[in-house]
């Protein structure tokens, strides 16, 4: 049977900031929009302090997330272990968006390092932390990064990259504005 917990604790701030793979999921007011579950990695989650965590949001082929964020906020990270332990964590909170020049988004960056796919930061003060056993998940093992996002936005540059966020990253598929907004 699951937990709920006050806050993150030290021993669970540990263990999220040790995970290579964590989901996103958003979702739109509208009852016609589309639910959305995004995959994370690399180095660009950080835990700020036990009610609030924040992560570099790289550039990618959509916008859901800061697009649902901007509408209503609602969000949910889940955490699985694929691990020999079985684990899950589930922070659900509301998140705000931080553009280059905001001074959020400047103190998350620093944390991690420099990307050139970096679009916004998003971050998220929790409402609810939640465990659960993760039974079911698989013993998965870690072999790598994948560097094709990082090579993506090297090859485009800084000005391919504002241009593929205008034309891919403007509307949300549900046609909620996306970025810059």
């Amino acid at each position: 049977m699951g937990k709920i917990f006050d806050s993150i604790d030290d021993t669970m701030k540990a263990w999220i900031e040790t995970q290579p793979l964590w989901f996103v999921a958003t979702a739109p007011l509208s009852t016609e929009g589309h639910v959305n579950v995004s995959p994370r990695g690399h180095d660009s989650l950080s835990v700020l302090n036990e009610h609030r965590v924040a992560w570099v949001d790289f550039t990618g082929s959509g916008v859901e997330t800061i697009a649902h964020l901007r509408e209503n906020g609602r969000v949910c990270l889940m955490f699985a272990s694929f691990e020999r332990r079985p684990r899950i964590v589930r922070l659900h909170g509301r998140g705000t968006v931080a553009l280059p020049g905001d001074a959020e988004f400047d103190e998350v960056v620093a944390l991690h390092p420099e990307h050139p796919s970096t679009r916004a930061v998003i971050t998220v003060d929790i409402t609810r932390v939640s465990d659960s056993c993760g039974w079911g998940v698989p013993v998965m093992e870690m072999t790598g990064e994948r560097d094709l996002l990082r090579l993506h936005a090297e090859k485009k540059g800084a000005d391919g990259m504002a241009a593929y966020r205008v034309e891919k990253n403007s509307l949300s598929v549900d046609g909620l504005p996306g970025f810059p907004a």
